[in-house]
């Protein structure tokens, strides 16, 4: 069997299952989820590509001159290039179907060997196995959900007229005590350079000729920046050698810092809202299937609260007026509240 579509032009799986690709020769890469061999001459593989949380199933028949040889070989992990038809799917659960005209193996996995398989699988193993996690249901919605925060943070500000400055990694400035940084050097730290006089580390020496450090906060340049553009924002990676071990502490993540120019608090406060609607429902808008999965799976309250948080209203109050909320709440609290200290 052959097919007129080009072999250059492949389509994501996420094009492929939408009905609007019904009746199109199509060409479709990724990795077999499942396969599943029939007696009447079929084999049913789901394949995926990591372009949507769904996988789409492809029909490949007997007549397949590879068929023997090869298709009823390719077990979970194995690569695939798929050359056929997009067909209305009579299966429940699924659109569309793919009805191979050809079946290419790009690269074989051995199923006693590959380790994923359709079970679930830990945490602590995935640690193990990095270099195969994404393909997993977990790893590629956080990667897919990711991803398109980062794409609706530009859009947030590329449309409010914010422009985006790239600030130092690596900086020889901290930033008001921000955090514990990570030194950068080139010394050889069996034979570090020392002064004569106080035996304190010589880093005239090293390549900056100067102590230099990850940054902890792009703030300053922002704020340079500012003071000449009026309106921008960072988006980058942050490190802090901090050895909290807590879950609101990492040594290394992505931080957005806007810095404005001519604007008061109640200006700061109108952007801090109308950035975390438009993240949140950004996310709910166009990767449903990716939170559908975090809110069976992983927390169950996550779409709820999401929704809750895009469609009510931010209250503002000041410092005493929240103190005296918590004071009068009834709650026991682990850090005890009262006025003066920092809230956690």
């Amino acid at each position: 069997m052959t097919s007129t579509v080009k072999t250059t032009d492949r389509i994501p799986v996420k094009e492929a299952l939408c009905e609007e690709s019904i009746g199109k020769k199509v060409k479709i890469c990724g990795w077999v989820r499942t396969r599943r061999d029939s007696k009447a001459g079929f084999s049913f593989i789901e394949l995926n590509d990591g372009s949507s949380f769904n996988s789409i199933q492809v029909v490949a028949p007997k007549e397949l001159d590879n068929y023997e040889s090869e298709i009823l070989n390719a077990g979970i992990g194995s690569s695939l290039e798929i050359l056929g038809e997009v067909v209305e799917s009579p299966g429940k659960g699924q659109a569309t179907e793919v009805k191979a005209d050809s079946v290419k193996v790009l690269g074989f996995a051995d199923p006693k060997e590959y380790p994923l398989q359709k079970k679930g699988t830990s945490f602590e193993f995935l640690r193990t196995i990095g270099h195969l996690r994404p393909r997993t249901n977990t790893f590629g919605a956080v990667a897919r959900v990711r991803n398109e925060i980062c794409r609706a943070i530009h859009e947030f500000f590329q449309t409010r007229g914010f422009v985006y400055v790239h600030t130092p990694i690596i900086t020889g400035s901290d930033c008001e005590g921000a955090g514990q940084m990570f030194k950068v050097t080139t010394f050889d730290l069996d034979d570090v350079p020392r002064k004569e006089k106080s035996n304190e580390i010589d880093f005239e020496q090293d390549f900056f000729g100067r102590q230099t450090n990850l940054t902890v906060s792009g703030q300053l340049e922002a704020e340079i920046y500012a003071t000449a553009l009026s309106n921008v924002y960072t988006f980058g990676p942050t490190f802090r050698a901090e050895n909290s071990n807590t879950s609101r502490h990492l040594s290394e993540f992505w931080m957005i810092e806007p810095e404005m120019a001519f604007c008061d608090l109640e200006g700061d406060m109108d952007v801090a809202e109308a950035f975390l609607k438009h993240i949140f429902s950004s996310v709910l808008k166009n990767c449903p299937d990716d939170m559908n999965f975090f809110n069976q799976r992983i927390d169950k309250t996550v779409i709820e609260t999401l929704t809750a948080i895009v469609e009510s209203d931010f209250h503002r109050l000041s410092y005493t007026e929240a103190i005296e909320i918590l004071e009068k709440s009834g709650e026991s609290f682990e850090f005890p509240v009262k006025w003066g200290i920092d809230l956690q």
